[in-house]
């Protein structure tokens, strides 16, 4: 299975996915982690983005040959980029869940004014994705991300995804 959480910047999706991910034993891909691995920092043109979500995915398809359910982490803020998991689900006959992050304009902005560990994300960039922002046409599960929430937030998704996991 293939289990995309996203959102904007500062949402706390990454927070999230890794816990997800923890919590199902599975496999975590997150997009910062991936530009960073690539030495990629800093490259953020629409194509810069997508040549990340190929990578990921090429990622994604060489776990899913192993058996691997994967978690990823990544904004997907464009229809494209969400494609790219859509066709390779579709290809390998693998169940694709998507997952969406959101919090309030002053949680992601006080999120966003502290030290992060893999993002380069700022204010700024939050309302450019948020402008730039697809919503999907597609069943997602939505979640609200509080400072104090994690738990249930997690609790929901093992609900939304029992059914498709097991």
């Amino acid at each position: 299975m293939i289990i995309i959480v996203f959102g904007l910047p500062g949402s706390g999706k990454s927070f999230f996915a890794s816990r997800l991910a923890d919590k199902l034993n599975v496999k975590y891909i997150s997009s910062d982690q991936t530009r960073k691995g690539v030495h990629a920092l800093g490259k953020y043109s629409f194509e810069d983005k997508m040549t990340i979500y190929h990578l990921m995915a090429k990622n994604v398809d060489e776990d899913l040959n192993q058996g691997e359910t994967v978690v990823i982490d990544a904004t997907f803020h464009h229809d494209a980029m969400r494609a790219i998991f859509i066709n390779l689900g579709k290809r390998r006959e693998t169940p694709i869940r998507f997952i969406l992050i959101q919090a309030t304009d002053s949680i992601t902005k006080k999120r966003l004014s502290g030290i992060r560990q893999d993002s380069e994300a700022d204010y700024a960039v939050y309302l450019l994705i948020r402008e730039q922002f697809e919503m999907p046409e597609i069943p997602i599960l939505k979640l609200q991300s509080e400072n104090d929430n994690i738990d249930r937030m997690t609790q929901k998704a093992l609900e939304y995804l029992r059914g498709s996991y097991e």
